[in-house]
C-alpha cells in the first residue's frame, strides 16, 4: 500500500481516468497524475538560488531560472503577485516602522530566496516554481546564523522553561536598559504611568543597534547588577529588521542574561520579532508597551481587586463578630450560672431544704420516742398485775432445773468414762505392760518390718521398764 502523500503507478484493475484496461496511461493522464503528486507534496516551498536567463516580456510577468552548483529550476513571477513596495518583510513578517520599502527586483546573477508553489506545465512537460514573494539571500544568511546560535544556546539550556524565574509582583524599583531617545522608552513610560501603585524607574542608556551595541548592553546589565538596587531588569527596543535587531541576537548578551541574578524582562521589537535575548530572558513581552503591562496591572484592576478584597474582608469581619457575639452570649449565660450570687442562692435553697428535712426528721423521731415512752409507761403500770404470774412461772422453771441437773451430770459422767476407756485402748505403751516391745531407729522412727533394717544398724528396743540398745547382725536373715 503506498505511503500517505505518494502515488502508485500500478493501480488495481478498476483503472483510472485516462488509463485503459491494460494499465497504460495516456500522456495527459500521466501528466495529471504527476501534477497531483507534485503539487500535493509541495504546496508551498522556499528555494534559494542564483537568477539566470531573466526575461521581462511586455505582459509584465518575469521568467527566470534559479540555479545552484548542480541543478536549475524554472520560475515565473506573475505581475499580479509582484509589488513595487513592501510594507513588511516577506521573509520574517516584520512590519517596517519607517514606511514601505522598495520590493525586490530580480537581476541576472543575483542570489534570491523565493517562496511559492510548484506547478507542472503540461504543454511542455516541465515543472516550475510560481513565485509569490522573494527576498535577497543576504537576509537568509542572517537567519542561518540566528538558527545556528539558537540551537547552540538551546543545547546549553539557556531557553529551558524550568530555569526561568517569575517577575516580581508590583515591583517598585525597575532598571530599564534602552536607548534613551527611542520611542520604545516613551511608550513604556506612558503605559507605566497609569499602572501599578507607583515605582521608581532608572534608565541605563545603551545603544540598541550596531556593532558596539552588544558589549554596551552587557555593560549596562552588569552595572545594574553591581548597583544591587533593582528588583527586575527590562530591555527595551522598538521594531526593525532582522539586521536592526541583531544586537539582541548576540551570544555575549544571551550569556549575560542567562547569568543574571535578577529576573530579566525582554520587550524587544514587535510580536513577530523573536531574538535570542527574548528566548533567554525570564519573560518576554510582545512590545515595549506590553512590557509595562506585564510588570504592573492597570490601576482600575487594582481598584476593582481592592473593592473585592474589601467586600470579602467586610463579610469575614461581620461573620467573625457574629460568632464572637454568640460566643460572648453563651459565656455570659455560663457565667451567670457560675456567679457567686447564683451559687449562694443555690446553697441557701439547699440549706433551707436541709432544715425542713431535719425538722421533719426530728418530728418523726420525737413522735417515735413518745410512742415508745408511752408503751413503756403502760408496761410499768401493768407490772404489779403481772408479778404474781411471773413468780409462779419462775418457780416452775426452777423446779424443772433442779430435776434436770443431776440427770444431766449422770449422763455426762457415763459418756466421760466411755471416752476414757477408748483413749486408754489407743495408748501405744499399754501393750508393753503385756510383754510387747517397740523397736525404734536412732532417729526415733518405728521399725514396722524385718526387711526395713540394714545390717549393723543400731536400734533401740523399748520395753515396759526402759530401752535396750541393739545392733543388727551382718548374717541376720
Amino acid at each position: 500500500m503506498p505511503a500517505e502523500g505518494s502515488f502508485s503507478f500500478f493501480p488495481g484493475r478498476e483503472g483510472r481516468k485516462g488509463m485503459d484496461s491494460a494499465g497504460i496511461y495516456t500522456v495527459s493522464a500521466l501528466t495529471g497524475a504527476v501534477r497531483d503528486l507534485l503539487e500535493g507534496a509541495f504546496p508551498f516551498v522556499w528555494v534559494r538560488g542564483q537568477v539566470v536567463n531573466l526575461a521581462r516580456p511586455q505582459s509584465g510577468h518575469l521568467y527566470f531560472s534559479l540555479r545552484d552548483e548542480e541543478c536549475s529550476l524554472a520560475a515565473v513571477w506573475f505581475k499580479g503577485s509582484r509589488k513595487d513596495r513592501e510594507r513588511f518583510d516577506p521573509l520574517t513578517g516584520e512590519v517596517y516602522e519607517d514606511g514601505p520599502r522598495p520590493a525586490v527586483s530580480p537581476e541576472n546573477g543575483q542570489e534570491l530566496i523565493c517562496a511559492g508553489r510548484l506547478r507542472l506545465y503540461g504543454a511542455r512537460g516541465i515543472y516550475q516554481l510560481v513565485v509569490e514573494m522573494a527576498q535577497e539571500a543576504g537576509l537568509g544568511r542572517w537567519h542561518e546564523e540566528f538558527e545556528r546560535l539558537r540551537r547552540r544556546l538551546a543545547d546549553l539550556g539557556y531557553f529551558a522553561p524550568e530555569r526561568k524565574r517569575p517577575l516580581p509582583r508590583l515591583p517598585s524599583r525597575v532598571a530599564v536598559i534602552t536607548a534613551p531617545g527611542g520611542a520604545a522608552l516613551q511608550d513604556f513610560l506612558r503605559i507605566a504611568e497609569g499602572r501599578g501603585t507607583g515605582a521608581v524607574i532608572r534608565i541605563h542608556p545603551s545603544p540598541v543597534q550596531g556593532d558596539a551595541a552588544p558589549a554596551r548592553l552587557v555593560a549596562a546589565l552588569e552595572q545594574v547588577i553591581a548597583d544591587g538596587w533593582a528588583q527586575v531588569v527590562v530591555f527595551l527596543r522598538g521594531g526593525g529588521s532582522l539586521e536592526d535587531l541583531w544586537a539582541f541576537n548576540s551570544a555575549l548578551l544571551a550569556r549575560a542574561i542567562f547569568s543574571s541574578p535578577l529576573p530579566v524582562l525582554a520587550g524587544i521589537g514587535h510580536e513577530v520579532d523573536v531574538t535570542l535575548a527574548d528566548l533567554t530572558a525570564d519573560a518576554r513581552a510582545a512590545t515595549p508597551t506590553h512590557a509595562a503591562q506585564l510588570l504592573w496591572p492597570a490601576r482600575e484592576d487594582l481598584a476593582r481587586l481592592l473593592r473585592d478584597r474589601a467586600a470579602v474582608l467586610d463579610g469575614a469581619g461581620s461573620r467573625f463578630l457574629a460568632r464572637r457575639r454568640e460566643s460572648l452570649s453563651r459565656l455570659a449565660r455560663d457565667l451567670s450560672w457560675r456567679s457567686p450570687r447564683r451559687s449562694l442562692a443555690v446553697r441557701e435553697e439547699r440549706l433551707s431544704l436541709a432544715v425542713r428535712m431535719l425538722e421533719a426528721a426530728m418530728g418523726r423521731r420525737l413522735d417515735f420516742s413518745g410512742n415508745r415512752l408511752r408503751r413503756l409507761a403502760d408496761g410499768v403500770r401493768r407490772l404489779p398485775q403481772l408479778l404474781p404470774t411471773r413468780r409462779t412461772a419462775l418457780a416452775v422453771q426452777a423446779g424443772r432445773l433442779r430435776l434436770a441437773g443431776p440427770r444431766c451430770v449422770h449422763s455426762l459422767g457415763g459418756r466421760l468414762d466411755l471416752l476414757a476407756l477408748r483413749l486408754s485402748s489407743l495408748d501405744p505403751h499399754a501393750p508393753l505392760e503385756r510383754g510387747y516391745a517397740l523397736v525404734r531407729r536412732e532417729d526415733g522412727g518405728l521399725v514396722r518390718s524385718a526387711g526395713a533394717v540394714r545390717p549393723r544398724e543400731f536400734l533401740r528396743v523399748l520395753v515396759r521398764d526402759g530401752e535396750i540398745p541393739v545392733r543388727v547382725q551382718e548374717n541376720a536373715p
